[in-house]
């Protein structure tokens, strides 16, 4: 994706069997969206634990953060509750919406990527982060990007 690219449509289960749909996101409120590998793996657990750390600063730069994996449902599910995570995990089986962001494979095409996506209120792409190793650093960009 490019600066000011539009927020890709997608449709998407969360941890709570509730469908979202990017339509219904814009114009409400700026977006965070991550993609991560897996759940409850050492750098996802590490990244998804900063972004509920720092949830409150997100609410407060009137923004919504969804992480997004290939995971099922109840998967996202466990992992949440085992963290008390309070972000919405969005279960992305087939690697459609992944495709849709264009967020590239990493470590010789063996894991899918960890990229970070902010959009402002009105869906268009402000800030991307990647980077498969500084896991918490996504969150210092994505906060950096909204302020």
């Amino acid at each position: 994706m490019e600066p000011y690219d539009t927020l890709p449509e997608f449709e998407l289960l969360n941890q709570n069997n509730e469908r979202i749909h990017s339509a219904d996101l814009v114009g409400k409120s700026a977006l965070v969206i991550y993609f991560y590998p897996k759940d409850d793996t050492p750098g996802c657990t590490a990244e998804a634990c900063a972004f509920r750390d720092q949830f409150e600063d997100f609410t407060d730069a009137g923004a919504r953060v969804f992480g997004i994996s290939a995971d099922s449902v109840e998967s996202h599910k466990q992992f949440a509750e085992k963290y008390r995570l309070s972000l919405d995990l969005l279960s992305d089986p087939g690697n459609e919406t992944r495709k849709k962001f264009g967020v590239p494979r990493s470590i010789l095409g063996l894991l899918p990527g960890r990229v970070t996506y902010i959009f402002n209120k009105e869906g268009k792409l402000i800030h991307q982060f990647n980077s498969q190793f500084n896991a918490k650093k996504h969150i210092t960009e994505a906060l950096a990007a909204l302020r």
